[in-house]
């Protein structure tokens, strides 16, 4: 290739980028000038939850009412700090905001999961698959397992289920949400002064002492066994108690 064919290569390749980005630009401006007509609000109840509802995604969107997007154009409309409102709630885990090709905004809410709820005496919070404390709402009560504890014990508040102390008690109740039997048999939770788990069952009068929450999957095989082989024969009223905490042994009284 020569070099006036070179050149004129290369004259050709900056023409066609120039040309795109104007193309772009000029896509760009069209679309920052139109009005966004409506807003659409998608909201994820994946597991059932109802924390948040259309109308309080909007709440958070206009700042109450206050700044309506119906009316305004694209350019006037920050999407990223939309979001930002958006997940500044409590009960959403995650949010996008995005706007359609006709200018129109759309809304998608992914909800937090919560999976047990602390029973404190001044006023109950959930928390969810993460650890996060979340507080209740006047919208909708989750069934989730309630927990109790020992004054004893450090405050369950904040951090602690995420710290290393607190991780194996967020991993017992994550065990207990992901298994259909356990998560409808287990009525309660208690923590005592040691940090010893306890549970008060649905069906049956014995309380069940787990212990601390470790080997978790292998107490509950346990367990089931003695579900599964013990109770039919004996009754399901039999045992005031049924100790799980100790390796290759059940203990019922």
């Amino acid at each position: 290739m020569g070099l006036n064919s070179k050149i004129k290569s290369l004259i050709f390749a900056g023409c066609s980028i120039l040309l795109v980005v104007a193309l772009a630009g000029f896509a760009t401006s069209r679309q920052n000038k139109k009005v966004c007509k409506t807003v659409t609000v998608k909201i994820d109840n994946e597991y059932n939850n109802y924390f948040l509802g259309e109308k309080e995604v909007r709440d958070l969107l206009t700042r109450e009412g206050e700044r309506k997007l119906e009316g305004l154009a694209n350019d006037n409309i920050d999407l990223k700090n939309l979001e930002k409102r958006i997940e500044a709630d409590k009960f959403v885990k995650n949010a996008e905001v995005f706007r359609g090709l006709d200018g129109n905004i759309h809304v998608t809410v992914k909800q937090n999961r919560p999976i047990a709820r602390i029973i404190r005496p001044n006023q109950d919070v959930y928390i969810d698959a993460e650890g996060t404390i979340l507080p209740l709402s006047e919208r909708y009560t989750a069934r989730v397992i309630p927990i109790t504890k020992s004054a004893l014990l450090e405050s369950t508040d904040k951090g602690f289920f995420q710290d290393s102390a607190g991780q194996s008690y967020l991993s017992l109740l994550q065990f207990i949400e992901s298994d259909q039997f356990w998560k409808a048999q287990l009525a309660q939770m208690h923590i005592d002064g040691k940090g010893k788990v306890s549970f008060l069952p649905q069906v049956g009068e014995h309380t069940i002492e787990f212990g601390k929450p470790m080997e978790i999957e292998d107490k509950f095989k346990k367990l089931m066994i003695f579900y599964k082989k013990v109770l039919p024969v004996t009754g399901w009223d039999k045992y005031k108690r049924v100790n799980i905490e100790y390796d290759d042994q059940i203990i019922c009284e």
